[in-house]
């Protein structure tokens, strides 16, 4: 059966379907297809995903077999009424399931638990994400089914981070733009990536090979730790130097440098004007905030407007990088500082 479709590389397909899923843009009565090294996704017929997350073609389909179920919800025989309210998408970090629930579920947390331990092949443990938290940026999580503890090793884009989801900050939702900015990285270039987590950018960017310098910065010492442990594997490890600090202390008397990652989504806007300060003439910043859908079309001239009012910034135009709820999206803007 002929349906549009998104075309994707191998290695963001599980990523991408969670993302169309998301959004309604999936197409859940055909089977997905792989050719090669990319992944084919059946899309529905009205509606454009972003065109960041992939090309949109024309492809045959077969009809999604049967058996085995294809959705952890088929397991689950539930009345319609508590059917609905069941999350359409999980998060899938290594060998953990992360699901986040409504309250209204609370009661049946196990059930779904163990649900999503049989159905997410090679899984080990499964935990009700109730989010980050705090300025370290943990996240609150309730086993719902299996044993082990919460870390564990993840790979994306050919590199493989070392993580633990309970202490330190990270998103498998992200993998696509870790390998979009790590490809705009010019030869040369010098890079500061703030609130880095587990490092993934960073990690990224010097399996790639071109940057001259990479500096990662958090004030979580578990997330440098992790960092450090994945640097510690790799042949480029000595590419990267981790920094254990807060914004407030690291930026003051900084060099400017080529390229800057800011990934602080829920509270990065107060740190814009002295993260701009940190990118020199030629150079990029890359910010990430979440934004309601109702804003997106105005939101990068206000962030614009708190940079330092020098010539040469120019605003290009900012892309959706997942869902975040029903109403808002993680948003990348980015800003190039051109010299005058």
């Amino acid at each position: 059966m002929k349906s549009r479709a998104l075309v994707v590389p191998r290695t963001r397909g599980e990523e991408t379907r969670r993302d169309l899923l998301d959004a309604g843009f999936l197409r859940t009565d055909l089977a997905i297809r792989a050719e090669g090294d990319t992944i084919v996704l059946p899309l529905v017929a009205d509606g454009d995903p972003p065109a960041s997350w992939g090309q949109v073609t024309e492809h045959e389909f077969d009809p999604r077999p049967g058996e085995p179920p294809s959705d952890y919800r088929d397991l689950l025989s539930w009345p319609p009424e508590e059917g609905r309210l069941l999350p359409r998408s999980f998060d899938i970090v290594g060998d953990i399931v992360l699901v986040r629930l409504p309250p209204e579920l609370e009661a049946r947390r196990e059930e779904i638990g163990r649900a999503l331990l049989g159905f997410v092949p090679n899984a080990r443990i499964v935990g009700w994400d109730r989010g980050v938290h705090g300025p370290e940026r943990r996240r609150r999580i309730e086993r719902l089914a299996g044993s082990g503890d919460w870390s564990t090793r993840h790979r994306e884009n050919g590199v493989e981070l070392d993580v633990d989801v309970e202490r330190a900050y990270f998103s498998p939702r992200l993998a696509r733009e870790h390998a979009r900015v790590a490809g705009e990285v010019a030869t040369g270039d010098r890079v500061l990536d703030l609130c880095c987590g587990v490092g993934p950018f960073s990690v990224t960017i010097a399996r790639d090979g071109r940057a001259r310098a990479i500096v990662a910065v958090d004030a979580n010492p578990s997330a440098i730790e992790l960092l450090r442990r994945t640097l510690s594997r790799a042949a480029y490890g000595n590419r990267v130097t981790p920094v254990l600090d807060r914004l407030e202390t690291f930026l003051p008397g900084r060099d400017p440098v080529e390229r800057v990652i800011l990934n602080l989504p829920h509270e990065g806007i107060k740190y814009v004007s002295p993260v701009a300060r940190a990118v020199a003439p030629n150079g990029w910043l890359y910010y990430y905030e979440v934004v309601p859908r109702s804003e997106f079309g105005r939101r990068a001239d206000v962030i614009a407007s708190i940079l330092p009012q020098e010539p040469g910034w120019t605003v290009v135009p900012p892309h959706v990088v997942h869902p975040y709820s029903p109403t808002a999206d993680l948003a990348a803007f980015v800003f190039e500082r051109r010299s005058v």
